[in-house]
């Protein structure tokens, strides 16, 4: 058990039977009334969100999650399977992939985590930055050279799309980082 001001943003917390993982905990104090802990949350199974504010000595269970590190092994409608190191398979749902199926293809050697709640696969996260082929992007354009040029370009498996850089042709490899979907540079 935890109180309310311990909780920072990462934490999952049991609010009634639902497993919440909190985005922004605010802690304030006023001269009149007591402290509250203004917490942006979100589901962990449903992906509701919701806004709440507790009192800084409330009491929280806190979830502790296990995580293990697996490699993507293929896609069966609507579940995208994984597997770990000793071969065992985990099933996540494709509504409960977020970002990370723009950057899922068949063969990729990058390492995922997969988060599991009361032994079920419930989320994937993958490394910071990972590396993809250019499938298609236009030519860049002779003499535009002012600030930062970006074009779209799409991505060989997903077909994915994103801002990058002018020179950047097809069939060139590219650094993304996953948490923003941004090109960071030529691989």
């Amino acid at each position: 058990m935890k109180i309310a001001q311990e909780i920072r943003a990462g934490n999952v917390v049991m609010i009634g039977t639902e497993p919440m993982i909190v985005l922004k905990a605010e802690y304030s104090r006023s001269g009149r009334s007591g402290s509250v802990v203004k917490m942006k949350m979100k589901g962990l199974l449903n992906n509701i969100g919701q806004e709440t504010v507790f009192r800084a000595d409330d009491k929280m269970d806190q979830v502790i999650l296990d995580k293990k590190e697996c490699t993507y092994s293929y896609f069966a409608d609507p579940m995208y399977v994984f597997m770990d190191e000793n071969y065992e398979q985990y099933e996540v749902e494709a509504e409960n992939m977020g970002d990370v199926v723009n950057y899922i293809v068949d063969g990729m050697e990058d390492k995922c985590e997969v988060t599991f709640y009361e032994g079920k696969a419930i989320s994937v996260e993958l490394p910071n930055t990972i590396v993809r082929e250019v499938e298609y992007t236009e030519p860049a354009v002779r003499g535009d050279t002012s600030g930062k040029v970006m074009k779209p370009a799409r991505l060989v498996g997903s077909g994915f799309e994103l801002p990058v850089a002018a020179f950047v042709s097809i069939g060139d490899k590219i650094q993304i980082d996953t948490r923003t979907n941004e090109y960071k540079g030529r691989a």
